[in-house]
């Protein structure tokens, strides 16, 4: 199997890994629309068997549900994948989301992702947010005491900036950043990801096809139907005048992938597998078909000419 260090870590995993933000459902404001949790087990049960091995989730998605929903697909699986999951992002009986970087907080968030995945141990915890921003170094530093009792095995990051990162790593050593990274979303580039490849930080980015919109199945039409309590009605991207853009896009993705039997979701993600510094993708689905259509991301690469053509039409339309 095509494995990747992640990395300071001793975990090799798949160049895309099972992302359960979409599987916590809808009713609060980073919800994609209702769920159906059967559907959900069923997209992880295929992806696992077609060689993922890793899952991320985190304690925010669905408040809760994401970690319930991933123990209930995982109870009884022999071939168990690595389980990572965030915390900070935290909520409560009005279901509004807030953030603490507080170490009793975070020790609070620790124990109930435990109890909700059913583990003793997760295998990388990472903090979801970087607010507020003061907290950092107690966030950090509580974190690295996880670690060292044996709660957690190894530790990252997600959102943050170099300058937060240099400020985490005087504490302790960070395993992972996860930021977003797509063709939507390339603000990493600069100087975030050449920060992690010299100080051995392993990137697995999210919505690699940015959230949709480069899957090959996303319309204008799509778009306007999305339910009301999905968060990508309140993204520019997905309304006119961006949505055309990033249609006509996706339309290219499709005609490439197409010429290797591959989706346009695959291709999109294979681009941000192009680069050296990028560990692997967090691809999600929220049904066992879907799998079908970023499967062959694992092993998918483009060639110069074809980076070269999305570029021509990243510059022509930026």
């Amino acid at each position: 199997m095509n494995t990747r260090q992640l990395g300071n870590s001793d975990m090799q995993i798949t160049p895309i890994g099972y992302g359960a933000w979409a599987i916590g459902g809808g009713n609060w404001e980073g919800g994609w629309g209702a769920q159906d949790d059967a559907d959900s087990v069923a997209s992880i049960h295929a992806a696992l068997d077609q060689g993922i091995n890793w899952i991320d989730t985190a304690a925010v998605y669905g408040l809760g549900h994401s970690e319930e929903v991933v123990a209930k697909a995982l109870k009884g699986r022999a071939n168990r994948p690595y389980v990572f999951t965030k915390c900070s992002l935290i909520w409560g009986e009005e279901r509004k989301v807030g953030s603490s970087l507080s170490a009793a907080s975070l020790r609070r968030e620790l124990e109930d992702s435990l109890r909700r995945l059913q583990v003793e141990v997760i295998d990388l915890y990472q903090i979801h947010a970087p607010h507020p921003d003061p907290d950092i170094e107690e966030g950090w530093a509580e974190l690295a005491k996880m670690q060292q009792e044996g709660k957690v095995r190894w530790i990252g990051v997600s959102n943050f900036s170099v300058a937060q990162m240099e400020r985490a790593a005087k504490i302790a050593p960070i395993t992972s950043l996860q930021p977003p990274y797509s063709l939507l979303d390339r603000g990493v580039e600069a100087e975030i990801l050449p920060y992690c490849e010299a100080n051995q930080i392993g990137v697995i980015n999210y919505s690699p096809m940015g959230a949709g919109l480069f899957t090959g199945a996303m319309t204008a039409e799509r778009a306007a139907a999305l339910p009301a309590d999905d968060w990508r009605t309140r993204n520019p991207n997905f309304q006119p005048p961006l949505l055309a853009r990033h249609l006509a896009l996706a339309d290219i993705l499709k005609d490439i992938g197409a010429a290797h039997g591959r989706t346009a979701g695959e291709t999109a993600i294979a681009w941000t597998l192009r680069l050296s510094a990028v560990t692997a993708a967090i691809v999600g689905v929220r049904n066992a078909q879907q799998v079908g259509g970023i499967i062959g991301a694992m092993d998918f690469r483009l060639s110069a000419d074809e980076i070269e053509r999305i570029e021509a039409f990243c510059r022509a339309n930026p």
